[in-house]
């Protein structure tokens, strides 16, 4: 009887051991957070080693974008000593408040994690973990600190960098970089706080490119958490490799040129190599200094002033600004109307102002001459052969069929749809079809005559910059396209898969000659609009716009590319409120032709005017 007794006391004891046990791992593991923290101090023996960012080189292999050493000063809390506040601040120039607010700012710059089981709410801020307390000190800035750390344990200074811009030029393109947000670092890990990540640009579509690959070395720690030794010999640790280093298509010669003409001037110029789809120029005006949003503290002090702007440089014009076309929609309306056997080259037309406006010429007798004259009836005529073609009985419902073909045509040209270049911000412009002028008027209600103002590039039709100086691309090459792209290599490997892929428009080669023999006559006779693009040995074929402006002076447009047979560069310049396109953006177009393919500029003069201009222009900072 007391040997039964006694079983059962043991048989309980040991339950109840095994259930306290139980409960006690189960409290470890998913109700005590202290247990978590642990964890993380055992990862914390790992110490990342970040690579300095990738760099860039233009396409005559000059750096545009390298780093420049910084230094950061850290802190581990659990290894501060009785700090001496008062002398802390002094050494960095601060006050008491401000020193035991940035420890503040530490802590809820961590945030809070939430335990589902208990319902209470902890930080995420680790006292044995390291954080930046000061940060992007130059080397002045933390010599005059790091002789004096010794006196205060729990700060050390480390290497970092930031971006430069040594041409101070492309900010537009290049984008800049700031500090990873919570939501960040937890996406992806590579991130911890106080790392940087692109924002915009070249920067933030190739930020996986550019950011490199990350070191580790693990070490082994004593139980006062000093570091004794490498872990297993540094058997387990990694090399931090810098990114290898992209190269551009661009050309930072033209670029830096582009900005200098369009410095007191808004607009845009965008410049690609038809050949390959390489963008060699995208300047967008005002522009600033790169350099101005490079750290935390530029950023602070600079990115207000530049989005107060009146002028916007932070606008990205060549990819976001949607435009008008005027006139140089006319060489696309040519193209279509000869493929769809409308008109044929030797088609003429009176220029009747009856039907909408237009300016003094003969009237054109062909194609060639329709171009040179930029004739506005004669495209009249032409877009409505191509919406009303009669292949349906009732007026509106062909209206609906031209226009819906139509509208495929030029979206094989890529407009009306964002172009997929490798930058961020892209707009896709407007080539309407049915759908959308059944929004306005209804099913059936609408057709050419309420729509008219699409034949000479107005109405609703929007193209961005960068869709204009496609487009004479597309013409230099005779129907295909690259889709525009900025990056030419990879370390060793070529760009992307989808920018060696040739796009072809659905117009037929050899109706592109008499467009191209129009737009030399453009530049290069008596007649034509764009007389001041002329260069000697050099044979531009362009095209000029004047694009109407409810708001204001109209806006000036001319695209071009040269030389005529062998096309080095296609271009499109815009300029805003300046008038006739070829009183302002024809000329600035040639100069730049001349400085890409002659590397100087023979006409001093031409120059000089465009550098004097101020055209509806207001001072922008940086500038």
């Amino acid at each position: 009887m007391n040997f039964d007794i006694r079983r059962y006391v043991i048989l309980s004891f040991i339950i109840l051991v095994g259930f306290l046990y139980t409960f006690r791992l189960f409290y470890m593991q998913v109700v005590d957070d202290t247990w978590t923290l642990r964890a993380h101090e055992v990862a914390e023996k790992r110490i990342e080693i970040t690579p300095p960012r990738g760099v860039v080189f233009d396409r005559n292999g000059m750096k545009i974008v390298s780093n420049r050493t910084y230094f950061n000063l850290m802190m581990v809390e659990d290894e501060i000593k009785h700090l001496d506040t008062a002398a802390f601040a002094k050494l960095i120039g601060w006050t008491v408040k401000d020193v035991r607010n940035r420890f503040k700012e530490i802590v809820k710059g961590e945030g809070t994690y939430y335990n589902k089981i208990t319902g209470k709410r902890t930080s995420n801020y680790q006292k044995i973990r390291k954080y930046p307390f000061l940060k992007e000190l130059t080397l002045e800035e933390i010599s005059s600190i790091a002789p004096h750390l010794e006196n205060f344990p729990g700060f050390y200074e480390k290497v970092t960098s930031m971006r430069n811009y040594p041409f101070k030029s492309g900010a537009n393109i290049m984008g800049y970089l700031s500090e990873v947000n919570r939501e960040e670092v937890d996406d992806d890990r590579f991130y911890r706080p106080g790392d940087n990540i692109g924002r915009s640009g070249i920067e933030k579509f190739y930020e996986r490119e550019l950011r490199g690959r990350k070191g580790i070395k693990y070490i082994v720690t004593s139980a006062l958490n000093n570091a004794i030794e490498p872990f297993a010999d540094g058997k387990y640790d990694t090399t931090a490799r810098q990114a290898d280093p992209l190269k551009l298509g661009l050309d930072m010669i033209i670029q830096s040129y582009g900005e200098k003409l369009m410095k007191n001037i808004k607009g845009c110029i965008v410049a690609i190599e038809p050949s390959t789809g390489e963008i060699l120029a995208m300047v967008s005006a005002p522009s600033y200094d790169p350099n101005m949003l490079v750290g935390k503290r530029n950023i602070s002090e600079n990115y207000p002033k530049l989005a107060l702007d009146k002028n916007m440089p932070l606008f990205p014009r060549p990819l976001q600004a949607e435009y008008p076309p005027g006139s140089i929609f006319k060489l696309v309306q040519s193209l279509i109307g000869m493929q769809e056997g409308v008109i044929t080259e030797d088609s003429g037309f009176p220029c009747d102002k009856s039907m909408v406006g237009c300016h003094n010429h003969p009237s054109a007798r062909n194609v060639a001459e329709a171009v040179q004259y930029s004739c506005n009836p004669y495209y009249y005529a032409v877009v409505r052969r191509i919406i009303q073609q009669g292949k349906k009985k009732r007026l509106f419902a062909d209206a609906e069929y031209g226009l819906n073909k139509w509208h495929r045509y030029m979206t094989s040209f890529g407009l009306g749809k964002t172009l997929d270049a490798d930058v961020s911000g892209q707009r896709p412009g407007l080539i309407p079809d049915a759908k959308y002028y059944d929004k306005w008027y209804g099913h059936h209600q609408w057709a050419f005559s309420t729509i008219r103002s699409i034949s000479i590039g107005q109405g609703e039709v929007k193209l961005t910059p960068l869709h204009m100086a496609n487009i004479a691309a597309i013409i230099a090459n005779k129907g295909w396209y690259y889709v525009p792209h900025f990056v030419k290599s990879i370390g060793r490997k070529g760009p992307l898969v989808e920018y060696r892929t040739k796009k072809r428009t659905m117009v037929n080669a050899k109706h592109f000659w008499p467009v191209i023999e129009g737009m030399r006559r453009v530049v290069n006779e008596n007649g034509g609009t764009a007389r001041m693009a002329r260069l000697e040995n050099i044979m531009i074929c362009g095209k000029t716009g004047t694009v109407q402006n409810p708001h204001g002076e109209d806006h000036s447009v001319f695209i071009a590319f040269a030389p005529m047979n062998k096309p080095k560069i296609a271009i499109a310049v815009f300029v805003e409120n300046a008038g006739f396109g070829g009183t302002w953006a024809a000329p600035i177009a040639s100069l730049m032709i001349e400085k890409y393919i002659k590397r100087k500029i023979t006409d001093k003069e031409k120059e000089k005017r465009i550098l004097e201009a101020k055209l509806a222009y207001i001072s922008t900072p940086g500038q």
